[in-house]
């Protein structure tokens, strides 16, 4: 029997007689690797690990720590979930069944109205199924037998899917013991894989989500390879629900949403504060770098936004007024506006690079069902900036930017991820400059040795980008920060500079951000932390909680020395047991809780209580402002 040779993601290659199914290449790798083994990636195409390998060809063994290995596990969890309802309500028909992100549903057509109590039924049932062990058996059969066998059993839905099929298409089912459905696959090799289920919740769905057909019943549903990993999962769902910013916000009075304008968010007096403190470190951090700052107007004339091509490829997203009789738009973008702040004079290679910066408000239309407090708004501030300059300056200048992004992430105590976005299908711009632009983004990554993973066509239209995914405390993730660069404005825009050799030269144009927006990082880092900011960023950072009405002017006091010091501070004199006091300051997330009674007055000190630590006991009070200070400074 002949053999062929298979390229593993670490580089080696092995070879295996022609035939070998994936399954036994895993064993042939690892034994470990088998026993974790769910799909296979061959050639990027993802398939059944009970395929044969008849070709050289590139692999990689999919576990669940791989996206596609999770896709896999949760839409094969969606199998068993079907499986589990045929058995249990005999009659309901069967809609689609995919894997989502943590999870999968499934689409039911029943008589039966679904209730949390029948949920924990379907449970039981799902367990039963994995414990049997029944293996995922594809077969590939023609258009007409695949009618032939779901009409004959009354699946609509299905018999409709298959007619909708390209004629051409392959058309596959899976069986597990004896439930058969419709799916092009791959799945786990068995369903004894499944270890771990909980569904989650029913909603209702259109058919192929059009309100003209019928309404189903969705039921939606998450899986684990372990119990644990199902446990931690839930409580991670539960503490999101804790911290949710929304709620945190309307408790600590930062910011509120109102009928009056939907999407659009008003900050309070705290919110202010946390607001200007993230735009103050973002102003002196920027300075430092060689940043100017500028301010560009809200609304623009028509003509500007069609010669940037924001009229032809983003005007659904964008809102339009007239002015004098001519279209106007309010600008969804910064950077038209800083191009004409360049283009005011004549500039030299000796100028470049010329850095400037814009804390730039601005409006795009999301409809009403996308809006998220602050994570989803139709207006917001996005921390820009747009760096003008010489080819030969990209590497470094990007470079630069990587720093300053990784410095930002790394004072707010935020891990990463990066990602490089290719060039998308609606792009401008010739095939070279996009070439030049994707090697210039990767060779930056590559000289700051920061690892980085591909994402095809998910770039701007004007150029490809580098994207800073932030992960927090609970492991979600979230894309903040991004550096793109561009061609194609520089030559939309006649932008020049005067040469070494006295000629028009075009500069290259960089477009980036660290915060991405202020309103979507605000809500990021109150979910991250719960409200309790660090004490630099706290609207109140400290609280002074005197005793009795007779320690009140040594509580004003007190509070004065910390304000001349720039310190943010409180004075709590209602007629309140102390106590009471102290909780209503724990509840409200205060760093620094001051406690001042006839001992502190007599002692010129106070007693200190620390968010998380408790009860530090009494301190100079000197000693305490210096310490703040210093804390303050330092950012923590």
């Amino acid at each position: 029997m002949s053999s062929v040779k298979v390229k593993l993601k670490d580089g080696s290659v092995k070879e295996f007689p022609r035939g070998t199914s994936f399954l036994a290449v895993a064993e042939g790798i690892s034994r470990g690797l088998a026993k974790a083994a769910l799909a296979a990636k061959v050639d990027g195409e993802v398939v059944d690990l009970a395929q044969p390998l008849n070709q050289d060809a590139e692999l990689e063994i999919l576990t669940f720590d791989t996206p596609e290995g999770q896709d896999t596990f949760r839409h094969s969890s969606s199998h068993i979930l079907a499986q589990a309802v045929k058995k249990l309500f005999p009659g309901t028909n069967l809609g689609i069944g995919p894997a989502i992100a943590n999870g999968f549903y499934y689409d039911f057509d029943s008589e039966h109205v679904f209730t949390p109590e029948d949920l924990t039924k379907i449970e039981q049932e799902m367990d039963r199924i994995v414990k049997q062990d029944y293996g995922f058996e594809r077969s590939e059969v023609s258009r007409e037998e695949a009618i032939k066998f779901f009409e004959a059993r009354g699946e609509k839905y299905k018999v409709e899917l298959v007619q909708d099929l390209p004629v051409d298409a392959v058309i596959s089912m899976y069986r597990q013991g004896d439930f058969v459905d419709l799916c092009a696959g791959p799945h786990v090799p068995s369903t004894g894989k499944i270890k771990a289920i909980k569904l989650q919740s029913v909603a209702g769905a259109y058919w192929r989500g059009s309100e003209k057909n019928k309404m189903l019943q969705r039921i939606y549903g998450t899986s684990f390879p372990k119990q644990a990993e199902l446990e931690d999962y839930l409580f991670k769902l539960e503490e999101a629900k804790r911290r949710d910013h929304r709620k945190i916000g309307m408790e600590l009075e930062l910011f509120s949403f109102h009928d009056e304008g939907p999407g659009f968010p008003f900050f309070h007096p705290k919110g202010m504060v946390l607001r200007n403190e993230l735009e103050n470190f973002w102003r002196e951090q920027h300075k430092k770098n060689g940043y100017q700052e500028i301010k560009t107007p809200i609304i623009l004339n028509r003509s500007l936004w069609e010669q940037s091509g924001h009229w032809d490829h983003y005007r659904e997203n964008m809102y339009f007024t007239k002015i004098d009789e001519a279209d106007y738009a309010v600008k969804p973008m910064n950077c038209p506006g800083g191009i004409l702040v360049y283009k005011t004079r004549l500039h030299s290679y000796r100028d470049l690079p010329i850095r400037m910066g814009e804390l730039g408000l601005v409006h795009r239309h999301e409809l009403s069902g996308a809006l998220h407090g602050l994570l989803r708004v139709r207006n917001f501030t996005q921390d820009d900036a747009h760096i003008y300059l010489l080819p030969s300056q990209v590497k470094n200048e990007l470079m630069g930017v990587i720093s300053l992004v990784d410095y930002f992430y790394t004072v707010f105590g935020f891990e990463y991820h990066v990602e490089l976005s290719t060039r998308p299908e609606n792009s401008m711009g010739s095939d070279a400059d996009w070439e030049m632009a994707t090697n210039a983004l990767q060779e930056a990554l590559e000289a700051k040795g920061v690892n980085y993973k591909v994402n095809p066509g998910d770039g701007a239209f004007y150029g490809p980008k580098i994207d800073f995914h932030l992960r927090d405390c609970l492991g979600r993730t979230w894309q903040c920060g991004t550096i793109q660069l561009d061609f194609q404005m520089p030559e939309k825009f006649d932008m020049h500079y005067i040469g070494e050799d006295g000629q028009k030269h075009r500069p290259v144009m960089i477009h980036r951000t660290i915060y991405g927006s202020i309103e979507r990082f605000i809500a990021i880092l109150t979910e991250h932390y719960a409200g309790a900011f660090p004490l630099w960023l706290s609207p109140v950072q400290v609280r002074v909680l005197p005793i009795s009405d007779r320690h009140e002017e040594y509580a004003r006091n007190v509070a004065a020395e910390l304000s001349t010091a720039d310190v943010r501070v409180e004075v709590d004199e209602r007629r309140e047991k102390i106590s009471y006091k102290i909780r209503q300051a724990q509840m409200d997330k205060v760093p620094y809780i001051l406690v001042v009674g006839d001992k502190e007055v007599e002692s010129r000190a106070v007693a200190v209580r620390r968010r998380g630590e408790g009860d530090l006991g009494a301190r100079e009070l000197d000693e305490f402002v210096q310490q703040v200070i210093g804390e303050i400074a330092k950012k923590l």
